[in-house]
């Protein structure tokens, strides 16, 4: 059996010198993956002993050399050895990773290597060709979607990756939302074209028909499937030709020349036609090309300089108004060099971002912490991106969303699981910190409270009184994440009592880690609920929490997160009458509660006061009312799950001069409770988005299926040889699913599940579900 130990992109023979220069490993023991020896000679690329570089190398360039990318896909498009390539043609590691063997830079967590797929997102810094570029490899599964919103909310462009066999699939649709709603620009690399069935046309189109979006093509394949053996340049008009010289082919070697009519007719052809339409579609798009287009070159377009049309490409790219689309085979080394090109060239740099509070701050400190990771040396490590003034070790900074100063000890240089110490950050970067202990992800770090209260002072705004610059302060917040609320959850329970502070204090660092992780507390059985986006995702935290912690948990069954809403508007007085020591704490509250129809979902409820009542309320008072409405909407009256699409009237309120404001707050919570009863309550059960990815033969099998899970088929597509069954079902007849679908169809179908709404149960199955809670079926 031959091992393969993975070498990192620290040059080893200068071991003894990296000591002195702060290198840092996140684990102490190199990982080495087992690999079956009749296939390794096909995968084991590597380059000359010294050739490698050194993270120490990393140019420092001008803000406008800088590109901050994220690698974004379906599951199992090739977004993680993409990334491999990436680093592999730049310099800065010696061996070919791959992710079925589990040796991948940028999966390094343990069940990341197991499982063969990206968990948690990885920083990678490194450059191409005088570019610094930043690069950050997010998940494509869909329980770790909230990993994929807090990376876009920080970079400045993404590379979309598509398997060419199947186009545009159900996560792509949704990380494409997510790039819409960040206004980031972004290209397309069509990956896999090596893979039987693959198919240029078929997955421009998906991406045309499904994304609404135009696509420059700047590429054609050479060939398909088993014949795809390189590129055409459709802006330079040249081919590139990956042409193995030994079995241990890497990719290095290709062969670029101008594609001339004598070696291809055919693909020259092609290559015109498509260089025309491009040429006219960016026109379209952009006047500036226009212009030249009509006006020096209109007799003849084969004249315009390819340098003329990556400009107005580039111009078009940052306005969202077109893609560019290349192609390529990441595992068979072909078209990743382009790609890095493609990169540098028509995605932005962080200066031609616009950012409306960089004006307000100028050249102080502003940063984003966006991720966090626990370390257990160094505690927590958090990544920041800088979007005006620098950072330097050892200095003091002010998180505004937790008020507080915190002195940062250390920067440092991410690449995956290593880093190495920096001495500064220059706006436009992304790097770990060391040292911060109260930031989270979505926390917005200046350089001092003064300097917040002098960028509200630009913005326009007074900040005079200590009251009004604390709101000041906050209006200059960055925008944070948004969490989605959690479908799954279930009980954890540690070996013995002896364990439960070890297991609250894990369950604190993940939770500090994953924001999409909520972990609360039974108050009627005094047991640990962990609340989580999916089976996979709780499964990745039981699993975490026994390796990393080194505590056996026990998990109860999984159950679904319904809610709560009401059928009618009702009414409803109550009443606190009780003397504490030598005050009198007496509230008489009157409260109306109804629901709300045509508007988005939601759990805050929507409170009103009754006319001439806000105008006497003092602040605090109203803090305490509304403190208490929300809390009672926490827990609805019939099994204890969140109340949605409620409004809250107060009718009227009336309190002693000593009422304290925990009094108060109890009074009206207990109040709109009873009127909660009054009104009707009606559960909701989580409603899903589901994609299938069938063969014919198995398709009658998966639709009866679905049709006993109260399964709604909204169409059934095709792709290539395969449907596409779109239907919604309800979550709780989802449990086990991925088990049943592999037996039904012989473990060739694939599906996607995302949380489309929440609907209301029938009478029936909402008499069911009671039961099934009070323990009575």
């Amino acid at each position: 059996m031959l091992r393969i130990t993975r070498k990192f992109s620290v040059n080893t023979l200068k071991s003894s010198s990296l000591c002195s220069e702060h290198m840092y490993f996140k684990n102490t023991k190199m990982a080495v993956i087992s690999v079956v020896q009749q296939n390794c000679c096909l995968r084991s690329y590597s380059s000359p002993p010294g050739d490698v570089k050194s993270l120490h190398s990393v140019i420092n360039p001008h803000i406008s050399r800088i590109r901050n990318i994220g690698i974004m896909a379906h599951i199992d498009a090739g977004k993680t050895t993409t990334t491999e390539r990436m680093l592999y043609y730049s310099g800065y590691i010696r061996t070919l990773g791959d992710v079925d063997d589990g040796d991948t830079v940028t999966d390094f967590m343990v069940q990341e290597r197991e499982r063969g797929i990206t968990i948690q997102s990885a920083a990678v810094t490194f450059d191409w060709k005088d570019y610094r570029i930043n690069l950050i490899d997010t998940p494509g599964h869909v329980d770790f979607t909230v990993e994929v919103e807090r990376c876009l909310r920080v970079l400045d462009g993404a590379v979309a990756v598509f398997d060419a066999s199947a186009g545009v699939e159900a996560q792509t649709l949704t990380v494409w939302r997510q790039a819409d709603k960040h206004q980031i620009p972004r290209i397309c690399f069509l990956n896999k074209m090596d893979k039987s069935r693959a198919s240029f046309t078929y997955a421009v189109e998906s991406i045309k028909q499904k994304l609404k979006t135009k696509p420059l093509l700047l590429q054609l394949p050479i060939g398909e499937a088993k014949t795809f053996r390189g590129l055409a340049d459709v802006v330079t008009k040249e081919q590139i030709i990956w042409k193995p010289t030994s079995d241990l082919d890497d990719g290095k070697n290709f062969e670029q020349k101008l594609l001339l009519e004598a070696d291809d007719p055919n693909l020259f052809q092609e290559v015109q036609d498509a260089r025309n339409t491009l040429i006219e579609q960016v026109a379209d798009l952009d006047d500036e090309f226009a212009e030249l287009v009509l006006g020096e070159y209109s007799e003849n377009l084969d004249l315009i300089p390819a340098d003329k049309l990556q400009s107005a490409i580039r111009r078009v790219t940052l306005a969202q108004k077109a893609v560019p689309v290349l192609c390529g085979s990441a595992l068979k080394n072909k078209g990743v060099q382009p790609l890095l090109d493609a990169v540098t060239m028509y995605l932005p740099a962080p200066n031609e971002r616009s950012y409306e509070f960089l004006q307000w701050y100028k050249d102080d400190l502003c940063a984003l912490a966006f991720k966090v990771l626990h370390d257990k040396c160094r505690g927590p490590l958090v990544f920041i991106r800088v979007y005006s003034g620098s950072l330097k070790p050892q200095s003091a900074v002010y998180n505004i969303n937790k008020s507080c100063t915190e002195r940062m000890s250390r920067l440092l240089l991410p690449f995956a699981d290593q880093q190495i110490e920096i001495p500064s950050l220059m706006p436009g970067n992304i790097a770990l910190t060391v040292g911060l202990k109260q930031s989270a992800t979505g926390d917005t770090i200046v350089s001092s409270k003064a300097s917040a209260v002098a960028a509200a002072r630009r913005a326009g705004r007074d900040a005079g009184g200590e009251k009004r610059s604390s709101s000041n302060i906050e209006s200059l917040l960055l925008a944070g994440v948004e969490i989605p609320d959690p479908v799954f959850f279930c009980t954890i329970e540690p070996p013995s009592m002896a364990k439960q502070q070890d297991l609250d204090n894990a369950l604190s660092c993940l939770q500090r880690e994953d924001p999409s992780l909520k972990v609360k507390l039974d108050p009627d059985t005094g047991q640990t609920v962990l609340c989580g986006m999916g089976e996979l995702h709780i499964e990745i935290i039981h699993d975490r929490i026994k390796r990393e912690y080194g505590i056996e948990t026990y998990l109860g069954p999984l159950q679904i997160a319904y809610r709560e809403t009401i059928l009618n508007a009702a009414q409803a007085t109550d009443v606190l009458d009780k003397t504490v020591g030598d005050k009198r704490h007496f509230v008489t509250a009157e409260l109306e509660v109804k629901p709300r129809l045509g508007e988005r979902a939601t759990t805050k409820p929507a409170i009103k006061y009754a006319v001439g009542i806000i105008e006497e309320l003092p602040k605090e008072v109203q803090g305490a009312v509304e403190n208490g409405i929300t809390n009672s909407c926490i827990q609805g009256p019939l099994l204890g799950f969140p109340v949605q699409d409620i409004d809250v009237t107060v009718q009227s309120l009336t309190l002693h001069p000593d009422t304290s404001h925990t009094m108060l707050s109890a009074c009206v919570s207990r109040c709109v409770q009873k009127a909660l009863k009054k009104a009707g309550i009606q559960i909701l059960e989580p409603l899903m988005n589901l994609e299938i990815t069938v063969s014919e033969e198995h398709l009658s099998t998966a639709l009866a299926d679905l049709a006993q899970r109260r399964g709604s088929v909204q169409e059934i597509q095709s792709r290539q040889d395969n449907r596409v069954v779109v239907a919604t079902v309800p979550l709780a007849e989802m449990m086990g699913y991925s088990t049943v679908l592999r037996s039904l169809t012989s473990g060739s179908a694939t599906f996607t599940l995302e949380l489309a709404s929440y609907q209301a149960l029938n009478s029936q199955e909402q008499s069911a579900l009671l039961q099934r809670r009070m323990g009575l079926v």
